[in-house]
């Protein structure tokens, strides 16, 4: 059996950054979950690697899709990125004869589908100060062979961060949402994004003109009005930020467009934040420079007043026809990560 490395949080970088908040109203510390996504390894080896590090159980579903039970951390899920490869969880009783050919049917989906779209693993969540126990996990899968979106030009695997949000009202998830339209531009430059996942639909920016109405100082709806202009400004899972889970949660009836029937479309109380790159195929890679700049977008969300002050200097900028200065601009307000 293949030896993998064993490595420990004590090897991982520094810790990570933290946010204004790092509670919920209910006084529990927050958490964040973390999906990491690569090529190069198949189910049954991730799911090894993983347990070296964390130990538990490894459960092999079938060929495309392995979990990780009772580890040190909580139960991870390795699988291919593509629903159609994962067969539906039927009994052994009623498979028919159909549903056994409906499963090698997929199998084979998931072994064309391999080339090309990643495996994923999804990491339980943890307290946002333990983020870097994560960080061997890119380590050791990096030694095992894994290979990140630079590994070659039609990769376009990302790093997706799952933080808990702080509080549930229509005035946090707002703040939240403005401050992250008014960094995207400035995060994009700041991470260099493969041109791969730039060009590729998972993260695409928010339209123009839905930035301009959320980011202005007099933009201040509920929670049922956020949704709804969010809904029919942008109405597509496929956004650097995705808030169909968290506002599918909050607010089902305003999200019923037809994706809230969608199997991917899991209601639940955190951001999903998909603009960063796997690159988990480059020595020494690490999760937590990405999360650091993920807390400078909740510590302007914190800033009421910086929240209106560049709102309007964006407004200003757009009528200008100079937003490429943008990120230089936003540079001078935010300290060093």
């Amino acid at each position: 059996m293949a030896t993998y490395p064993s490595l420990t949080p004590s090897e991982a970088l520094p810790g990570p950054l933290l946010p204004p908040v790092t509670c919920r109203e209910d006084g529990v510390p927050r958490q964040c979950g973390v999906e990491l996504e690569f090529a190069g390894l198949e189910p049954p080896a991730i799911a090894r690697v993983v347990q070296s590090l964390y130990g538990g159980r490894v459960e092999v579903e079938h060929e495309h899709r392995a979990r990780v039970r009772d580890t040190r951390l909580g139960d991870f899920r390795v699988e291919l990125d593509m629903l159609a490869a994962h067969p539906d969880s039927k009994g052994a009783e009623v498979a028919t004869a159909l549903d056994k050919l409906e499963q090698r049917l997929r199998a084979t989906v998931g072994d064309v589908g391999s080339f090309v779209l990643p495996y994923e693993v999804a990491c339980p969540p943890v307290a946002l100060a333990d983020l870097a126990e994560l960080d061997p996990l890119a380590t050791a899968l990096q030694q095992a062979g894994a290979k990140g979106t630079d590994a070659r030009f039609f990769y376009a695997f990302g790093l997706h961060f799952n933080p808990e949000v702080a509080r549930r009202d229509g005035d946090h998830i707002l703040d939240v949402l403005k401050a992250y339209l008014l960094l995207s531009p400035w995060l994009r430059e700041e991470m260099d994004i493969d041109t791969a996942r730039q060009v590729a639909p998972f993260v695409q920016r928010f339209p123009e003109e839905y930035a301009a109405l959320v980011v202005g100082p007099s933009y201040r709806p509920g929670l049922a009005e956020l949704a709804r202009d969010y809904v029919r400004h942008s109405p597509s899972r496929n956004r650097e930020l995705d808030l169909w889970p968290l506002l599918t949660l909050l607010v089902p009836g305003e999200m019923s467009t037809g994706k809230a029937s969608d199997p991917h479309v899991k209601p639940r109380p955190t951001w999903h934040w998909r603009l960063p790159d796997s690159r988990v195929g480059t020595p020494g890679w690490s999760i937590l420079p990405d999360w650091n700049r993920w807390v400078q977008v909740e510590r302007l969300a914190t800033d009421r007043w910086a929240l209106d002050e560049l709102g309007a200097l964006w407004l200003d900028c757009r009528r200008s026809g100079v937003l490429e200065d943008w990120p230089r601009l936003v540079r001078r307000w935010l300290p060093p990560v």
